[in-house]
C-alpha cells in the first residue's frame, strides 16, 4: 500500500490547500487518536510548532482532533522541533506532534509526528493513520473527550536539556558567537543555551513575526550570518533553520561548513578521544569526500536514502550512533533521538575548545568534492527510469569519472522535480557531465 499523505518528513503543503486545511488536520489528528486508543486507554499527546502564522489554526484543529478521539493534549507552543522529541520522551507522552514546514518559507506548513520514544515512525505506523482516514469518525461521547493544558516552562525545560549535551568540565567562554534562528522555532532558546554556556552572543533572525520564517536569514539563507560574524568579529555563526533541527556553521573567515564537513569533524573528534565509532550513516547525497577520509581512518560508511528518518533507520539497523546530511540534519544519538541543531553545533564548538584548534583546522584532512546539482521539472506522469538516452549518458558519464566521481539522479521527494547531481575532483568536469545528463533529460 503507498502512502498517500505521508512525504519524507510528515504531512507538509501549502496553508488553504490540500491537504493543510483545518477540516482535514482535525481528521488527521482523530485517525491518529484512534490508532494510539488501540493499545492506550488515555492516551497523551505533545504538540508544538514554529512561528507560522498558520500555526495557531493548525494547533486549534489538531487539539480539537485529538480531544474528539478521547485523547489528552499538551501544548508546548513555539519549540523546536527535536525540543518536542526530547519532551515527549521526558513527559512520557504517547506521541509528539509538530507544526511546521521546518525550511520553507511561512505560505507553507506541515504536521510531523514522533514516537514516546522521540523518535520518527515508520511507514507501517503512517499506512494505519492513512487507513482510518478513510473511515467516518467515531467521536468520543462528552464523557470520554480528551482535554487539553499548557506546559509553560517547555522553553526552560529544554533549554537545560541542550545544556546538558556539552561537557560537565567545558565552558563557551571567551567566545563571541553570533546565533541565527531564522525567525524561527528556536528564537528564544538558541541565544539563551549559548549565552548560559558562557558565550558572548549577538542575536539575529530572532523577531519573529509569523510571516518572516527563513526570510533571507537562518541556515537556507547563510549570507546574513556570514555578514554578521565578520561586522561583529565573531569567532563563529551558528544558523538554523525554522524548526531548528539542521545546522550551519560559520567561521570569522566567513567560510560556511554544511553538514557532511560538521558530521566528519563530530566522527573526528570522537576517535580523537579514544572513543570507538562503529560506523557512520551518510545519505545518497553525502561528499564523497567525506567517504573517503572515513574509510582511511578504518571507519565503515553507508549511504542511506535522503531525509533524516532513513539515515536514522539506517543507524538503528546497526546499532551506531553517528550520521547525517549536508543539509546539516546530524545525528548523534547517544545526545538526542533526532536531528538538533542546536545540540550539533555544541558538539562541534565542543570539539574546538578541547582542542583549542579552529573549525577549519580540525577539519583540514577533508577537502570536498565539487558538486554541481541541476533541477529540472518533470511533467506529470514523465517516467524518468524509462529514458534510454539519460541511461546510456550516466553510463558514459560514470566512466568518465572514474573512481574519481559519481552520478546521482533521483526525484524530489517533494516536488514535481528531477535532481541530477554529478560529484567530481574538478568543478568544471562535475558541472559539465551535470549539464550533459541534464539535457538528455530535457530532450526526452
Amino acid at each position: 500500500m503507498k502512502r498517500q499523505y505521508f512525504g519524507t518528513d510528515g504531512i507538509r503543503g501549502t496553508v488553504g490547500a490540500a491537504p493543510i486545511t483545518p477540516d482535514f488536520v482535525l481528521r488527521l489528528a482523530h485517525a491518529v487518536g484512534r490508532v494510539l486508543k488501540k493499545t492506550e486507554a488515555r492516551p497523551k499527546v505533545l504538540i508544538g510548532k514554529d512561528t507560522r502564522i498558520s500555526g495557531y489554526m493548525l494547533e486549534s484543529a489538531l487539539e480539537s482532533g485529538f480531544n474528539s478521539a478521547g485523547v489528552d493534549v499538551v501544548l508546548l507552543g513555539p519549540l523546536p522541533t527535536p525540543g518536542v522529541a526530547y519532551l515527549t520522551r521526558a513527559q512520557r507522552a504517547s506521541l509528539g506532534v509538530v507544526i511546521s514546514a521546518s525550511h520553507n518559507a511561512y505560505p507553507d506548513n506541515g504536521i510531523k509526528f514522533f514516537s514516546a520514544q522521540g523518535t520518527k515512525l515508520d511507514d507501517a505506523w503512517e499506512l494505519a493513520v492513512e487507513s482510518i482516514l478513510e473511515e467516518p469518525p467515531v467521536w468520543a461521547d462528552s464523557a470520554n473527550l480528551g482535554k487539553a493544558r499548557r506546559l509553560d516552562d517547555a522553553t526552560g525545560r529544554y533549554t537545560e536539556f541542550c545544556k546538558s549535551t556539552f561537557a560537565n568540565d567545558l565552558t563557551l567562554r571567551g567566545m563571541k558567537l553570533v546565533v541565527d534562528a531564522a525567525h524561527g522555532a528556536a528564537y528564544q532558546v538558541a541565544p539563551q543555551v549559548f549565552h548560559e554556556l558562557g558565550a558572548d552572543v549577538t542575536s539575529i533572525g530572532v523577531a519573529p513575526d509569523g510571516l518572516n520564517i527563513n526570510k533571507g536569514v537562518g541556515a537556507t539563507h547563510p549570507q546574513a550570518l556570514i555578514d554578521a560574524v565578520k561586522a561583529r568579529g565573531a569567532d563563529y555563526g551558528v544558523a538554523l533553520d525554522g524548526d531548528a533541527d539542521r545546522l550551519q556553521l560559520v567561521d570569522a573567515d566567513g567560510r560556511l561548513f554544511n553538514g557532511d564537513e560538521l558530521l566528519y569533524l563530530m566522527v573526528s573528534e570522537r576517535l580523537g578521544r579514544g572513543e570507538h565509532v562503529a560506523g557512520v550513516v551518510g545519505t545518497l547525497m553525502t561528499n564523497k569526500a567525506v567517504e573517503v577520509a572515513l574509510r582511511q581512518k578504518g571507519i565503515e560508511f553507508v549511504r542511506a536514502k535522503v531525509g533524516d528518518r532513513y539515515v536514522l533507520e539506517e543507524l538503528d539497523k546497526r546499532g551506531w550512533l553517528l550520521g547525517g546530511e549536508g543539509s546539516g540534519h546530524l545525528l548523534a544519538l547517544d545526545k538526542q533521538t533526532t536531528g538538533d541543531g542546536i545540540v550539533s553545533a555544541l558538539q562541534v564548538l565542543q570539539a574546538c575548545v578541547r582542542s583549542g584548534k579552529t573549525v577549519a583546522q580540525l577539519l583540514s584532512d577533508v577537502q570536498l568534492f565539487p558538486q554541481t546539482l541541476i533541477n529540472i521539472r518533470l511533467a506529470e506522469g514523465h517516467d524518468w527510469k524509462r529514458n534510454g538516452a539519460l541511461a546510456e549518458e550516466t553510463r558514459r558519464v560514470e566512466a568518465e569519472l572514474g573512481d574519481g566521481g559519481r552520478v546521482l539522479i533521483r526525484a524530489s521527494g517533494t516536488e514535481p522535480l528531477l535532481r541530477v547531481m554529478v560529484e567530481a575532483r574538478d568543478a568544471q568536469q562535475a558541472e559539465a557531465c551535470a549539464r550533459r545528463l541534464a539535457a538528455t533529460v530535457a530532450a526526452a
